[in-house]
């Protein structure tokens, strides 16, 4: 945007006569731009100045015969036919937030329509509820760690500012999801450690206050390879699960490595890291990923910008710098705020970007629309500036940088539904089969849904056969795993298998009977880099 606007004042800034025109002259293939130019100024008595290899810039009173000179391919009066950006916010901080630029966030607009007063829940460090930038933007806020949900932190105010603080006021910032109305949870302690039981809590009763997008700008570490420092939580992931089941947008930042052994982290933070969460990376200012940023092949899906942002602060922060002019911004905030940087940043905007999906998409589901920002995601790599990112998807920045644009007019095919889901482990994670002979029809993606499962009960002495078929030259696999099985994604080995057919391709097939009664579990997993759809015949005698 500021290049855009400079280059417009230089233009402005032209001399020339009071009275004369603007012309471009296009230069004919085979001419010489020099030679051209030298006739145009002498026949016209005007001032030419370069423009392109292939036109000039006329300043002339009249244009009159140019089109007759041999040379000239073309001639356009320029001024009142110029270009306006397509959605130009008032906010007079708009042309600082380089970052609405950098996701295309309002290239789309006003060509689609949107449905106004989207929910998006932001559970964080609270809010400054009575900054002029959210004037009718919180449809409810609370605290699940006692008290008001008054931010005395900042970072809350912050990641509600960029998604949603109020646009054309001719205040501050444009927020970015202007249909949102803002669900804010408090889960923030005064020491800055954010109980699991609150955000649980927080997660539950944003998603019963009908909350479409969920935004988790917090972390714990992940470390597969130690137990120890791994913090995995079921009740985090059972109320994640609980906001899937009921078609919210889980966004969640990947981490800053902050709390891992070394920068940067190869695995993304929870809860980034649970299924169907949408998890973000952040992206620099020139295009690179950061090293704070942490990595992951599975779980980072997409990048948005993570550094050097703007946004709004609460103002009892912003007064101990009374001499500062931008109140309430983050200009005039804590030195961690001025020129901050992070995935939770990074997370915000992506929330921003699901919701103008959404508002575009009203009829899609939560897992398509998922589907829908990591398929139009601008691919990043050492052509765009990330000399460690690889063509197609990667460890660093996932699918690529948020394209809001390409999301809204997205051409392609729409990812598919899965009625199922949220099945992907055992237990209370599965899909119940009780009928005897079933056809199901459902949906596996290598980076977004591995598994899927399905409970079946069986008697002593009851068989069981199941068929598996789906995309071909895609390996997906069958297991059955005993009753007793708690978590298939927390086993360690294969004891508690009691069949399996893993051969190569999607055509898989075994026939079970049961030693002993209970209620046993059919996994479908993909084995491989793809996604496919499949169908999965079960029979019970």
């Amino acid at each position: 945007m500021k290049r855009l606007l400079a280059v417009a004042a230089a233009a402005l800034a032209l001399p020339g006569a009071a009275d004369a025109a603007r012309f471009a002259v296009g230069v004919a293939p085979g001419a010489d731009r020099a030679q051209l130019s030298e006739v145009l100024e002498a026949r016209t008595g005007g001032r030419v100045e370069p423009l392109a290899p292939f036109a000039v810039v006329l300043e002339a009173p009249s244009a009159a015969g140019v089109a007759d000179i041999s040379g000239v391919a073309y001639v356009e009066r320029l001024g009142s036919r110029g270009r306006r950006l397509a959605f130009a916010p008032t906010d007079p901080f708009f042309a600082r937030q380089w970052y609405l630029g950098a996701v295309k966030a309002f290239d789309a607009w006003p060509q689609r329509p949107t449905l106004p007063g989207m929910r998006v829940a932001v559970i964080d460090s609270g809010i400054d509820a009575g900054h002029p930038e959210f004037a009718g933007r919180i449809a409810q806020a609370r605290s699940f760690v006692g008290g008001t949900a008054r931010d005395n932190h900042g970072h809350g105010t912050f990641i509600a500012g960029l998604i949603a603080a109020s646009m054309n006021n001719n205040e501050g910032i444009a927020g970015m999801a202007f249909p949102a109305q803002l669900l804010v949870a408090k889960v923030v302690r005064s020491d800055g450690v954010v109980p699991l039981d609150a955000e649980a809590k927080a997660i539950r009763w944003a998603v019963d206050q009908h909350a479409r997008v969920i935004n988790l700008s917090l972390g714990g570490v992940r470390d597969p390879g130690d137990p120890t420092r791994d913090s995995f939580s079921p009740l985090e992931a059972n109320a994640v699960e609980y906001a899937i089941r009921h078609g919210v947008v889980v966004v969640a930042a990947v981490g800053n490595g902050d709390q891992a052994p070394e920068q940067p982290w190869r695995y993304a933070s929870y809860p980034a890291a649970l299924p169907h969460v949408l998890g973000v990376s952040a992206v620099a200012r020139d295009g690179t990923v950061p090293m704070f940023s942490n990595r992951d092949p599975l779980y980072n899906d997409v990048a948005a910008p993570g550094d050097e942002l703007l946004s709004t602060l609460p103002r009892h922060l912003t007064a101990f710098r009374p001499n500062c002019e931008d109140q309430g911004y983050s200009d005039c905030g804590p030195q961690e705020y001025r020129r901050p940087q992070g995935t939770s940043f990074a997370a915000a905007i992506v929330s921003a970007g699901v919701v103008l999906a959404r508002t575009s998409w009203p009829n899609l589901r939560d897992e398509q629309i998922v589907g829908l920002i990591e398929r139009s995601a601008a691919d990043m790599t050492t052509l765009s500036g990330c000399r460690r990112c690889t063509e197609g998807r990667d460890s660093v920045s996932g699918w690529g940088m948020l394209d809001v644009a390409a999301a809204v007019g997205y051409p392609g095919r729409l990812p598919g539904i899965d009625s199922h889901e949220t099945n992907d482990d055992a237990g209370s994670r599965s899909w119940r089969i009780r009928r005897r002979n079933v056809g199901l029809h459902a949906t596996l993606d290598f980076w977004n849904d591995q598994n899927d499962v399905y409970a079946v009960r069986l008697r002593k002495g009851g068989r069981l056969a199941v068929t598996l078929t789906g995309k071909a030259l895609l390996d997906v696999n069958l297991f059955l795993w005993r009753p007793g099985t708690k978590r298939i994604a927390a086993a360690r080995s294969l004891s508690m298998v009691a069949d399996r057919s893993a051969g190569p391709g999607a055509r898989e097939f075994f026939s079970f009977r049961a030693a002993r009664p209970g209620t046993y579990y059919i996994q479908v997993k993909i084995a491989e880099p793809g996604a496919s759809a499949y169908v999965l015949r079960v029979v019970r005698r």
